[in-house]
């Protein structure tokens, strides 16, 4: 049978990727910088004209990911939907291990030791035993699909439009700084939580900031809307009909508007914005990193109340 075909061109794109990642045989073409876009030669490691490296940069990388992807614009979004959606099968696979997989539970029951252990926020873990890598895992965390999915959901409305104004490097250190800020202040008043909630509103915050920037209508109902939204969260939130953080939520959002204000509403123009951007996202790459290999490193340490 015969695939359709924005399919043929789809798998096209992915084998042509895949060839490039494992070495396999491609003709030789000029290529163009993924910093700052100018034409260089077919053997150049380095731009001539910003100096980025070609082969080792989160921007030579995230070119990669957007040809696996077929997603040229936001290939942090994908990553981070990938990463999400990775955990919460990790998640799922903890709690089998001790026989609490079954049932409803992967709907909105994965709650308990095993996500403590993969780095959910624990106040005194954070704040007496200095495992503040807890503030960066824990969003990666979810209590199941029910969750999941409302906040992929959000991710894949605001990430790529966000990621497009800002650029990839600018916007991953935005949902890492943001979601970070957000769980420090709920564990900062002794909650326990996980979720990429805290993250989305900083996404939700930073848009809030483009449009208090921006005059017209469209600006205006896009800002109703949003603060509409959030409102209807807080309240839910209060009510105790869902379980919500609103403090990781505030927090998210307030870190998220300020970055908002801070950062200008486009992509790097110039070889400075460009090596300032790169910066906070190889800074934010490089927290994730370390994160999940702390907590690796720490996932059979005893639990408070535990010998």
């Amino acid at each position: 049978m015969t695939l359709p075909y924005r399919w043929q061109w789809r798998l096209e794109r992915w084998k042509n990727a895949m060839r490039g990642f494992f070495g396999g045989e491609q003709q030789p073409r000029p290529k163009l910088c993924p910093v700052c876009g100018a034409l260089v030669g077919i053997n150049a490691t380095r731009c001539h004209e910003c100096g980025a490296n070609l082969r080792f940069s989160l921007a030579a990388l995230g070119k990669k990911l957007s040809g696996v992807f077929g997603d040229n614009e936001a290939p942090i979004t994908t990553a981070l939907l990938i990463a999400n959606i990775s955990m919460l099968g990790v998640s799922w696979l903890s709690f089998a291990a001790i026989g609490e997989g079954g049932g409803l539970n992967i709907l909105w029951g994965l709650v308990g030791e095993p996500q403590f252990r993969l780095g959910a926020t624990y106040p005194l873990l954070i704040f007496y035993r200095n495992e503040w890598w807890r503030l960066i895992t824990a969003m990666f965390l979810h209590a199941g699909l029910v969750h999941i999915g409302f906040n992929m959901m959000a991710l894949m409305q605001f990430g790529p439009a966000l990621e497009e104004v800002y650029g990839s490097a600018r916007y991953l250190f935005l949902y890492v700084v943001t979601g970070a800020f957000g769980f420090l202040l709920s564990a900062g008043t002794g909650h326990f939580s996980l979720g990429a909630s805290g993250a989305l509103l900083g996404l939700v915050g930073a848009t809030l900031a483009i449009t208090s920037k921006r005059g017209g209508v469209y600006m205006r109902e896009i800002r109703s809307r949003l603060i509409t939204s959030v409102a209807i969260l807080f309240l839910l939130g209060f009510s105790g009909f869902m379980a919500m953080d609103n403090l990781a939520h505030g927090g998210g959002l307030a870190a998220g508007f300020a970055l908002g204000k801070l950062f200008v509403d486009r992509k790097p123009m110039n070889v400075k914005e460009t090596r300032i951007a790169y910066t906070l996202g190889w800074l934010a790459g490089i927290v994730v990193i370390a994160s999940f290999i702390l907590m690796f490193l720490h996932f059979r340490d005893p639990l408070p109340g535990r010998g």
